[in-house]
C-alpha cells in the first residue's frame, strides 16, 4: 500500500518561500500523476498543482501560477512544491495525493492522501 508523507511546512513572512516535499513509499509512485491540494478549516479542499508521471506535464491553479513550481524526482519517490512570493491567503494545510482516476484538478480523482503539512504566512 502506498503511503504519502508531506514535510517542509512552517511559518514564513509574506513574500517568503517554502519548499514542500511529498515522500512516497512503494514502487508505483512513478506510474501516477501526483497533485498538491490545500484546505483551510471549514473550507473545501482546493487544487494547487499537479504533475504527470513523467514530470513533463504540469497544471496549476490560477492562484499558484507564476509563484509555485511543482516537480518530482521518481528516482527518490518524491514530489516537491516550491512556493515563492507567499501571501497570507496561502495559509492552509497542504496535502499531496495520488491521481488514480485522471482527476488532475479534481480531488475526486485522487485515492491516496498524505496527512498534510501546515503552511502559515504572516503579514
Amino acid at each position: 500500500q502506498v503511503q504519502l508523507v508531506e514535510s517542509g511546512g512552517g511559518l514564513v513572512q509574506a513574500g517568503g518561500s517554502l519548499r514542500l516535499s511529498c515522500a512516497a513509499s512503494g514502487r508505483t509512485f512513478s506510474s501516477y500523476t501526483m497533485g498538491w491540494f490545500r484546505q483551510a478549516p471549514g473550507k473545501e479542499r482546493e487544487f494547487v498543482a499537479a504533475i504527470s508521471w513523467s514530470g513533463i506535464n504540469t497544471l496549476y491553479a490560477g492562484s499558484a501560477k507564476g509563484r509555485f513550481t511543482i516537480s518530482r524526482d521518481n528516482s527518490k519517490n518524491t514530489m516537491y512544491l516550491q512556493m515563492n512570493s507567499l501571501k497570507p491567503e496561502d495559509t492552509d494545510i497542504y496535502y499531496c495525493a495520488r491521481d488514480y482516476a485522471g482527476g488532475w484538478s479534481k480531488a475526486s480523482g485522487y485515492d491516496i492522501w498524505g496527512q498534510g503539512t501546515q503552511v502559515t504566512v504572516s503579514s
